[in-house]
This record gives C-alpha cells, sequence and structure tokens, in this order.
C-alpha cells in the first residue's frame, strides 16, 4: 500500500504466464484488495519487460477437458472481478502484454503504457485458442468492434505507439516512469467521490459485465464444453520454439 494505493503485482517469471493456479492467485489478491477498504484505488502491474505474456503455451495444450475448463472459469471471475471492481484500477503496463495478459490491462479504467520495443496485441488464434465469451465481451466493450474485430481476426501485434492509437493504452511514459504516473492517475481517480465512482462505472459497464456474468458465473459459454482445437499444441510448440 503506498498512500493508500494498492498495488497487485503479478509475480510469475519470467513473463507471468497464466495457468489455473496464477489466475487463482491474482483473483484472491484482488479479492483481498476489495476487502480492506483502506485501499482508495489500486494499480495492476507486472514485472520489467513483461506485463504478462497470456496463456501458458507450456502447460495449456496438456491440459484435459475438467483443467481447460477450470482455467476458463477461474480466468473469466478474474476478469469480472477487475472490470467490475467498485474503485479505480489502473494498469501499469511497463513491457509485452499478449493475449489474455493484454485483455487484464485492457480490464483496467485507465492504462498508462511505456515507451520502448514491446508488443501488445490477441494472439489467442494463432496458438489456436478460440475466445470465449468473457474476455471478448470485455475487449469489444473497451475498444469497440471495429478494432476489436481486426485484433482478434489478424492476431497480430503492435507496438505501444499504435497501441495508444488504439485506445488500448491511454498514454505513453518513458521506461522506469510508468508505474510512478500510474499511482498519480490512481490518486487523481480516487478523489473523486468514491460511491458515485463505483456506481457510475457500474452502469458504463452494465452490458458487457452482464455478458460476461452469463458466460461465467451461470456457465453458458460454449467453450466451457468444448474449448482447445486440435491445433492448439502444435501451434503452441512452434511458437514457443520461436522464442
Amino acid at each position: 500500500m503506498r498512500d493508500g494505493i494498492a498495488v497487485v503485482r503479478m509475480a510469475r517469471p519470467p513473463v507471468n504466464a497464466i495457468d489455473i493456479e496464477f489466475a487463482a492467485e491474482l483473483d484472491r489478491a484482488l479479492l483481498s484488495v476489495e476487502s480492506d477498504h483502506s485501499g482508495r484505488a489500486v494499480v495492476l502491474a507486472g514485472g520489467s519487460g513483461c506485463f504478462s505474456a497470456g496463456l501458458d503455451l507450456k502447460v495449456l495444450p496438456g491440459y484435459d477437458r475438467e483443467q481447460q475448463r477450470e482455467l476458463l472459469l477461474t480466468f473469466g471471475r478474474t476478469l469480472l472481478c477487475l472490470y467490475g471492481f467498485p474503485r479505480p484500477v489502473v494498469a501499469a503496463v511497463d513491457g509485452h502484454a499478449i493475449a489474455g495478459g493484454f485483455i487484464l490491462a485492457i480490464a483496467c479504467d485507465y492504462r498508462v503504457g511505456g515507451q520502448g520495443a514491446y508488443e501488445l496485441g490477441l494472439t489467442e488464434v494463432r496458438v489456436g485458442v478460440p475466445f470465449p465469451i468473457a474476455p471478448l465481451e470485455l475487449v469489444r466493450a473497451e475498444l469497440g468492434p471495429e478494432t476489436t474485430r481486426r485484433l482478434v481476426l489478424t492476431a497480430r501485434t503492435a507496438g505501444p505507439e499504435e497501441a495508444l492509437a488504439w485506445g488500448a493504452l491511454d498514454e505513453l511514459r518513458p521506461a522506469g516512469e510508468v508505474e510512478d504516473r500510474a499511482h498519480e492517475v490512481a490518486g487523481d481517480l480516487a478523489s473523486l467521490p468514491p460511491t458515485a465512482y463505483a456506481r457510475t462505472k457500474r452502469l458504463l459497464r452494465k452490458h458487457a459485465i452482464s455478458r460476461m456474468e452469463d458466460a461465467v458465473e451461470r456457465q453458458q459459454d460454449p467453450a466451457l464444453s468444448e474449448w482447445l482445437t486440435p491445433e492448439a499444441a502444435p501451434e503452441a510448440a512452434r511458437m514457443l520454439g520461436k522464442d
């Protein structure tokens, strides 16, 4: 906690790749901050050089159907908690934000990006992973249907300047200043009347949150029955082989 701003720092080296345990841990951290009313706002941060590289392609293809379902529900609840968080949440994106990692950033109220050579984007389709409803609704609500269509169906990545043009980032700061600026923005947002902020945020996101709740809490996402395609394992291996 710093000046009433809680920092939730993702810490699964080397790239904050998301598996079942990581998603559950992040969800618990957010719920803990939400229950502690001394925190007036939240900064979501990653490690140096990588916010989050998204789903862990080393373990995901090996998940059986029940584990796939568990990951979908756990990560979906994490996104719901983050997107519907009643206090301001600011992302400090000072490195790669890919696929699920990019969606975590998009779920925040304000996104401060770093200047530099790193990539952001939605690469799920490139590795044979169809989009579940909850993250797709979130991205569409935040970036609009046209930008979402381009990002999802081309599965390409881009640098921070282009992400700023998409509206995926709200501003860019030099490397080393991103987290401090995120704290500053979080403090500014926390100075707003909290009840009005929470109610307005919920109303603004009402439709997307409702669709996300249908998919996750009421388990109406078809991906819960059949998610990963047969292409996922070979494509994940090919992508990992490039690194």
